[in-house]
C-alpha cells in the first residue's frame, strides 16, 4: 500500500465507535484505538500506523477532562479534522475549537445501542462547524461525501451549538419527560385499580390520525443516556425527569421490569404477524 494514503482513527471503541469504525472501515483505510487495547485490531493499527491522519472520530464518553483527551489524541494522531460523535455538554466544541488549528466538526449520534449500525445508516447525520474554524466549508465537504460514500445521509446545522442543545434537549431528554408521563399516568391508573393500557387505548386514534398523543412503556428510566445527560446542560426544570424517576421507583415496586414485560409482549405480536 502506498505510504502517501491517508486514514481515518475512531478513538473509542464503545457502543457508538465500534459501529462507526466499521461503517467507515468499509470505504475507507479506517483503524479504531482504545484504551483498552483488548478491543483494538492491532494487525491493522500497525499496518496503517505510517499513513497520516484524516479524520479523527472522536466516540469516547464525556467526563471533566474530555477536552483534554481531545486535544491529548488529537497530539498523538495529528489528523488535518476531529470529528466528536459523543454526546456532550453545550460549548464544548466551541472551547476545543479555540484550543486546535485544525477544524473541528461535532456530528451527535442517534440510535439504540444494539443496533446502533443500523441506527447510524437509517438517521440522518446532523452535523456542524464553526464558520470561523480553518477550512470549514472544504471540512464540511469533505465529511459529508465521506459520509455519503459509507451510505449515511447527512444535514449541516448552523452551529455546533444548536446540535449540542438538540441532542440534549430534543432528543434525550425529550424522551426521558415522555416516560415520566407514562409513569405518573402509571401511578395515577394503579391508585384508582384501572388498567393502564385500556385506559391508554382512549388516544389510540388519536395518535394514529394526528400524531400527538405518544403512549410510552412505563418503566424505570436506566441506562446511560437519558438521566446522565442531564448533568451535561444543569438545567433546574429538566432534573424533574430525575426526581420523577425516582420517585416512581419508590412507588412502584416493579418498575424495573415493566419494560421487559412491554418488550416480551411486542416481540410476541411481531412472530405472531409473520406467521400469518
Amino acid at each position: 500500500m502506498s505510504l502517501n494514503k491517508k486514514k481515518h482513527v475512531v478513538a473509542g471503541l464503545g457502543e457508538i465507535g465500534t459501529p462507526i469504525c466499521r461503517i467507515i472501515s468499509k470505504v475507507e483505510p479506517t483503524v479504531g484505538y482504545d484504551l483498552n487495547q483488548k478491543l483494538m485490531n492491532k494487525k491493522k493499527f500497525s499496518q496503517y500506523e505510517k499513513f497520516e491522519t484524516s479524520f479523527l472520530h472522536i466516540c469516547i464518553p464525556f467526563t471533566k477532562n474530555f477536552q483534554n483527551n481531545v486535544i491529548s489524541l488529537n497530539k498523538k494522531f495529528q489528523p488535518d479534522c476531529i470529528v466528536i460523535h459523543s454526546t456532550i455538554s453545550p460549548h464544548t466544541t466551541e472551547l476545543i475549537q479555540k484550543k486546535l488549528k485544525i477544524p473541528v466538526i461535532y456530528s451527535a449520534t442517534r440510535g439504540i445501542h444494539k443496533r446502533m449500525e443500523q441506527d447510524i445508516k437509517r438517521y440522518t447525520k446532523f452535523f456542524s462547524i464553526y464558520k470561523w474554524a480553518p477550512n470549514s466549508a472544504s471540512t464540511a465537504k469533505s465529511f459529508s461525501r465521506i459520509m455519503k460514500k459509507a451510505g449515511i445521509k447527512t444535514k449541516k446545522m448552523s452551529s455546533p451549538l444548536v446540535l449540542e442543545l438538540a441532542k440534549i434537549v430534543v432528543d434525550t431528554s425529550y424522551y426521558g419527560w415522555l416516560i415520566n408521563y407514562a409513569q405518573l399516568s402509571n401511578m395515577i391508573a394503579i391508585k384508582n385499580k384501572v388498567n393502564y393500557d385500556e385506559m391508554w387505548s382512549f388516544s389510540d386514534e388519536i395518535q394514529k390520525n394526528i400524531g400527538n398523543r405518544p403512549k410510552l412503556y412505563p418503566g424505570f428510566i436506566g441506562g446511560h443516556c437519558v438521566i446522565p445527560n442531564l448533568e451535561l446542560i444543569k438545567e433546574d426544570s429538566l432534573y424533574e425527569i430525575d426526581k420523577i424517576n425516582n420517585r416512581y421507583a419508590r412507588k412502584v415496586k416493579n418498575s424495573k421490569l415493566i419494560r421487559k414485560k412491554y418488550d416480551k409482549s411486542k416481540k410476541a405480536s411481531y412472530d405472531s404477524s409473520k406467521k400469518r
